[in-house]
């Protein structure tokens, strides 16, 4: 079954302004599509209930080529330009006094070759540097699902968080609620591949894909395994291996998110 949300967007912002916002959401969308998987319709045999995704970084391994940007935009059809992207790339610089600093241009998405450190470092004693991939953290507990007043962003059985991008209204609270900046609304001329505009996008570890028994695009194209996925159920997969023995690190964690993203060569205080 599928619930239409009967009201436009516009509509939608302006009953919002005069307070009255609380009221229409209750009336207009039954139990707000908590079974809805239009953006997730599971090929073939593909049982969610069975798998349970994680994601490792390892920041001793990225060498920061951009390859694993460039190949995201392509697979899911993301605005070339450097301010939307599902996933990035930063360069940490860590002075000899702890200072910390961080850059990513273009993203990430051209690589750091070309992008020599800031003459604004000089002069300072600079004692580590590295690249660290950032992408949506898929948290157990995600705010962005907590506030989107018509369900659009919602979490599935097997861990991952999608946004239902037909009845996204653009009002961007998730945007604001999440605390990694995973999220951003898609410009007019978006070619996506449902078509919409001015909606919510962000990455979804390529759900296309890994219910099809495939990588995600980012994890195929990195020459350095600097991207490591797998399924957190199944004790014989890549991270539950990494997790077991090594030291791992998420981003916040004071935050209570719960993110499925792991990293490994963060120092204390850097994250």
């Amino acid at each position: 079954m599928r619930y239409e949300l009967k009201i436009s967007r516009r509509d939608f912002i302006k009953i919002g302004a005069k307070g009255l916002l609380g009221g229409i959401i209750v009336s207009s969308i039954p139990s707000l599509l908590r079974g809805f998987t239009a953006a997730a319709k599971i090929p073939g045999t593909y049982d969610w209930e069975k798998h349970y995704w994680g994601f490792v970084c390892d920041n001793e391994r990225c060498i920061g080529c951009g390859r694993c940007v460039v190949a995201c935009k392509l697979e899911n059809k993301v605005p070339w330009e450097p301010e939307y992207n599902r996933t990035w790339v930063e360069r940490y610089v860590i002075t000899e006094s702890d200072e910390i600093f961080v850059d990513s241009p273009n993203a990430g998405r051209d690589g750091f070759a070309k992008a020599p450190i800031s003459t604004k470092y000089d002069g300072l004693n600079i004692r580590k540097s590295f690249f660290v991939p950032k992408l949506c953290n898929q948290c157990d507990n995600p705010p962005c699902v907590t506030v989107c007043p018509v369900g659009a962003t919602y979490k599935t059985k097997d861990g991952i968080v999608l946004v239902d991008q037909e009845h996204c209204i653009g009002c961007r609270y998730c945007i604001q609620a999440c605390p990694y900046g995973a999220r951003y609304i898609l410009p007019d001329s978006s070619e996506t591949h449902l078509g919409q505009v001015r909606v919510v996008d962000k990455c979804t570890w390529c759900y296309h894909r890994i219910t099809k028994g495939l990588l995600p695009a980012c994890v195929e194209a990195c020459p350095a395994g600097a991207r490591i996925f797998g399924d957190l159920r199944d004790p014989a997969s890549p991270v539950r291996k990494i997790l077991s023995e090594k030291r791992v690190y998420v981003l916040k964690p004071e935050l209570g998110t719960e993110p499925k993203v792991y990293y490994i060569g963060f120092e204390k205080g850097v994250y």
